[in-house]
C-alpha cells in the first residue's frame, strides 16, 4: 500500500480506494512467484485502462482538430496511445519505481521496459477511473500528456509507421521491409506477438503487441527510430532501450509488407514498440 500511497501523492490525486491503485502496480511476475499471497496482477485494470485512455485522447483530438477526418484523428491518437507514447508518459511520473515485480523480472530490468511501463500506465488509468470517475482521470491524463497535445506535429510525421518505414526502406535499399514473427505466446484472448522489422537483410527494430498488426507497427516504429534518429521523441523524454529478448526455439515466419489502408478505428490502437 505504501507504493500506491506514494504514487497517489506524486500524481496529486486524492485516492479513495488505495487498494485499486495498489493492484494497478502489481506486475504479472509477482503473483506468479507469490501464489500464496493471493495478490492479483494489474492485467484486468490494464484492460479497462486501455479503453479509458482511448476515450480520453480520442475526445481530446476530436475537439482540438475539428477539420480532420477519422483517419488523421486515429493517427494522432496513436502517437500517444502506443507503447512508446504511453511509456514516455509513465516515465514522467517515474512509474517504474512504484511497480511490484517478481525477483526474476526485477533482475531482468522489466520495470524499465517500455511495454511494461505502458501496461502499468493503463492499469493506473483504469484504477483512477473506477475510484474517482472519468472527469478526474481525464484531467490527470490531459495534464500528463500536455506536451504531446500542444505540439500538434505535422501530418507527415504522423503517417503510419509501416507506411513510413516502407518509404525509408525503398529509399535506402530499394525494396520493402520484411516482418518476421519471432514468437506468438499466450492464450488466444491475450496472445503476445514479438515481431522483427528487417530492412536490407538486417533486423532494424523489434515490436511486441497483442495482435500481429500491432507488433508489426511497433517493430516499424522501432526501426524508424534506428534509421531516422530523433523521430518524434519530446525533449528529455528519451526512452531506455528494451532489455534483450531471447526468442523461443521456433522457426520464424517471414511476412512481406503490404500497402496499408488509411488507419481505421478498430480494436486496440496501441502498438507495442520496443
Amino acid at each position: 500500500m505504501d507504493r500506491a500511497q506514494s504514487l497517489a501523492t506524486r500524481i496529486g490525486i486524492d485516492v479513495r480506494d488505495i487498494g485499486l491503485l495498489a493492484e494497478a502496480l502489481v506486475h504479472s511476475s509477482y503473483p506468479n512467484e507469490h501464489a500464496a499471497d493471493l495478490v492479483r496482477s494489474n492485467e484486468r485494470l490494464e484492460f479497462l485502462g486501455d479503453a479509458v485512455l482511448s476515450l480520453v485522447f480520442s475526445e481530446a483530438f476530436f475537439r482540438r482538430h475539428s477539420d480532420e477526418d477519422e483517419g488523421v484523428l486515429t493517427t494522432r491518437r496513436a502517437s500517444i496511445v502506443s507503447t512508446r507514447g504511453l511509456a514516455r508518459l509513465a516515465q514522467r511520473i517515474d512509474l517504474g519505481d512504484y511497480l511490484l515485480l517478481g525477483q526474476g523480472a526485477h533482475r531482468a530490468g522489466e520495470r524499465r521496459r517500455p511495454s511494461v511501463l505502458a501496461a502499468a500506465l493503463e492499469a493506473v488509468a483504469g484504477a483512477i477511473y473506477l475510484d474517482r470517475g472519468i472527469e478526474v482521470v481525464r484531467d490527470w491524463l490531459l495534464q500528463l500528456a500536455a506536451p504531446e497535445l500542444d505540439a500538434s506535429p505535422a501530418l507527415v510525421s504522423l503517417k503510419a509507421p509501416k507506411s513510413r518505414l516502407q518509404e525509408v526502406a525503398y529509399a535506402r535499399v530499394g525494396r520493402a521491409p520484411v516482418y518476421r514473427i519471432v514468437s506468438a505466446e499466450g492464450p488466444e484472448h491475450r496472445k503476445r506477438y514479438v515481431v522483427d522489422a528487417i530492412v536490407g537483410g538486417a533486423v532494424m527494430g523489434r515490436g511486441v503487441g497483442h495482435s500481429r498488426r500491432d507488433a508489426e507497427t511497433a517493430a516499424a516504429a522501432a526501426a524508424l527510430d534506428a534509421l531516422v534518429p530523433a523521430a518524434g521523441a519530446a525533449a528529455g523524454d528519451a526512452l531506455e532501450p528494451e532489455p534483450p529478448f531471447e526468442p523461443p526455439a521456433v522457426p520464424p515466419v517471414e511476412i512481406a509488407d503490404e500497402a496499408q489502408p488509411t488507419p481505421r478505428a478498430r480494436g486496440r490502437s496501441r502498438g507495442r514498440a520496443e
